[in-house]
């Protein structure tokens, strides 16, 4: 029984080199051809679309019931509409709020925005540690944070001459 977790037989090692070489091959391919954008991770969709691409070529190395075909398939259908949303977003504010969500301000001139934190679900420990990964030992020396899209966060630190005046004026997503 033992002996069969760490190894069956020669024909599943080969089948994974043969179909793992080319399935990796074909998703380069299909990656290179569809452009930057399909990894951008640009927003949750974005994010799914990379999550599921991984998922999907871990299911082509691994499972000996699905064909490399069917696979390459299925690589090309997660690209293609990852294309599809991020095409129509473009060209449609609707559909672009509907696969998005907008950058948050959670952080302004020093002051924290509890609000902005509660509704993203988004703790003031979290927040400070975001501060302190950037390099920042306080909160005063920080101008804004923005939580992305993309769910990451933008640290703005405070303009070195202490002149905020340009910062102050300069417009700030989700403010409010």
């Amino acid at each position: 029984m033992i002996e069969n977790m760490l190894f069956q037989d020669w024909s599943g090692i080969i089948r994974t080199i043969l179909v793992g070489t080319l399935a990796y091959a074909g998703l380069v391919a299909f990656l290179r051809i569809s452009g930057k954008r399909t990894l951008a991770k640009l927003n949750a969709f974005d994010l799914v679309v990379t999550v599921a691409l991984g998922s999907t070529l871990a299911t082509i190395l691994l499972s000996e019931s699905v064909a490399l075909a069917e696979g390459l398939t299925a690589f090309a259908l997660l690209i293609g509409l990852q294309y599809l949303v991020a095409k129509s977003s473009v060209g449609s504010g609707r559909i672009a709020r509907l696969v998005r969500s907008e950058p948050r301000l959670v952080m302004h001139k020093g002051e924290i925005l509890h609000d902005a934190l509660r509704r993203e679900r988004v703790t003031k420990e979290e927040l400070l540690s975001v501060i302190r990964n950037n390099g920042s030992a306080a909160p005063e020396e920080i101008a804004a944070v923005v939580l992305e899209s993309d769910g990451s966060f933008s640290v703005i630190p405070k303009p070195q001459d202490g002149n905020a005046a340009d910062f102050a004026s300069a417009d700030l997503p989700g403010r409010g």
